[in-house]
Parts: structure tokens; sequence; C-alpha cells
């Protein structure tokens, strides 16, 4: 659905904001984009909308030329920026209908209607945006976006803003999105949202795309694992026998710890505890943890 071509772009300041950026995006896919502030996110949404002219390189939306045949790929895309860019004294519904018909579709009252209640705008939709919450005016821009019906949609920071409840009822609009075979781009600075909706994450840093992979398949290759024991008694030295597993005394010997990469074929957790008992160490509690997204994203920040 987008194809990114060895995308350059230099502003009139000299800034190198996008450096060889490459990226293919499937149809029906939620594609996560990561990456600090001054990264290049914004500036790469910004290109393949059509707002930012690259320096070089080329990018095509559902097969088309974003420069060559612009009008057309124009249509295909909704953007959420992440700026509240609206009429202030318009209501949601004269927002939502303007902008379907800025993109030359026909008046659908009953889209409109629909898209409103989705985001739960109804009761809203003849008051002001100006007296509406930061939440509600997010969502405003959001149906702003979906009036058209495009095929793409990109969302910059969604949720900026946003309080948990909303959060979690836009990360359900979302998935109906995709589900209803709309790709999704998206950019979020809480890695708990591109680790519960995206299929794919890539990761962007000072103007260049790191790295670009599955979700599950990052957090398996690059994510680790510890098991904490809280032993009985406080221990100064572990058994020769324990030496081959790693393990870690912590908290004045009170704390046993085994950490291994989750993707490594060595000792599994089963073996370790075994060998534990056989070596006649007693603990009161036992507890997993497993290394998040935001982990392995400030990893790869620090390490490019």
């Amino acid at each position: 659905m987008i194809s990114i071509s060895h995308v350059h772009k230099v502003y009139n300041n000299g800034f190198e904001a996008l450096k060889n950026v490459s990226l293919e995006v499937e149809p029906g896919e939620i594609f996560a984009l990561l990456g600090p502030n001054g990264a290049g996110k914004t500036s790469l949404i910004h290109s393949v909308c059509g707002i930012v002219q690259v320096s070089s390189g080329t990018i095509r939306v559902d097969g088309h030329d974003i420069v060559k045949d612009y009008k057309h790929t124009r249509r295909l895309i909704g953007l959420v920026p992440q700026e509240l860019t609206t009429n202030t004294f318009e209501s949601p519904w004269e927002t939502a209908t303007f902008s379907r018909g800025l993109f030359g579709k026909a008046a659908n009252p009953a889209h409109i209607e629909q898209t409103l209640k989705e985001l739960s705008l109804w009761d809203k939709r003849d008051s002001r945006i100006v007296s509406l919450s930061g939440g509600m005016k997010r969502r405003v821009m959001i149906a702003k976006a979906l009036a058209h019906e495009p095929k793409v949609l990109f969302l910059d920071e969604p949720t900026a803003g946003v309080d948990v409840d909303l959060r979690q009822d836009m990360w359900e609009k979302v998935r109906a999105l995709r589900d209803s075979g709309v790709t999704i781009i998206l950019t979020t600075h809480y890695l708990e949202e591109a680790e519960e909706l995206a299929d794919r994450i890539g990761v962007m840093h000072k103007g260049e795309l790191i790295l670009k992979e599955n979700t599950q398949a990052l957090l398996q290759q690059m994510g680790s694992k510890q098991l904490v024991l809280d032993l009985s008694t406080p221990m100064n030295t572990l058994p020769r026998a324990l030496a081959p597993y790693k393990l870690k005394l912590e908290a004045e010997g009170t704390r046993l710890v085994y950490s291994y990469q989750t993707s490594s074929k060595g000792q599994g957790i089963a073996e370790v505890l075994q060998a534990i008992h056989v070596a006649g160490i007693p603990y009161n509690d036992v507890q997993v943890s497993q290394s998040s997204l935001e982990d392995i994203f400030v990893q790869l920040v620090r390490n490019s």
C-alpha cells in the first residue's frame, strides 16, 4: 500500500531530516513508527502525504506516485497531525462534513454520523469545538481524517494528552479500522501503545530507519527475561554446581536472579529451578519478568 524508496529530505537551512529511508507497508497493516524527538518521523509522514517535498527518492501509495498523481494519492490518505488544526468555532459535524467535501466526496450524512458515534462524539456533534476537552478535540481530528473514507490513515501522536480510558477506546477504533482494511501508520511516545497495536515496528534515529521488524519477533529476539527468587535465608556465595547458570545474588544475598535472552537456547527456567532445588537452596517466592518494548527501544537508540 505504501512504498518508500531511498528518500532523502534536506531543508533549506541545511538540516538533513531523512537519510536514505526505504519502507514497504502492506495493506491492512498497523505500522508503528518510533523514535525520539527530531528523529524524522513527522518529516517522513508529511513526505508521504505530500505536505513536504522530498529532496530525492520516490514514494508510491497504492501503486501511484505521490508527485505525478498527487490528487489521487491524497484522496487515499487521512492524516491526524500532532497539532489541533480545526476551526474552533465549528462543530464536529461541520468539520467532518466540510473535510469530506474538500476531498471531492459526495455528501454522506450516514457515514459522518457513524464516525462520530464510534468516536464517542455524537452527543457533542453540534457543540463548538472550542468548548470541548483536549481529548475530544483529538477525536474530532480523527473524525476529520476519516470523513472521506481513506485507505491509508496516518496517526501522528493520536493519544497525546488523552486520558487512559479514552486511549483504550481509541485503540479499539484503530483495531476496527485495521480489520476493515485500512492501512495505519502510527507514531507514538507511548511504547505500550505500539506494543499493543502494531503488527510491525520501525525505529527512526537521526533521520535514518534503523530497524523494522514484526512486533512479537522484535520482543522475542531482543527481549530478556529474569527469574527472581526471594531466598528464605540470605547467602554470601553460591554452590559451585550452580556456576554454569551464571546466577547473581542481589539485595544483600536475599535475592537470587537468573537473566537470559528470550531467544536464547540455553538453560530453561525449569532446569534452573531444578538445579537450585538439588543444591538445597530454600526460597519463599518466585517471579518472572520480561523486558518491554521501551527497554528494547532505549537499547536500540543508545547503540545507534
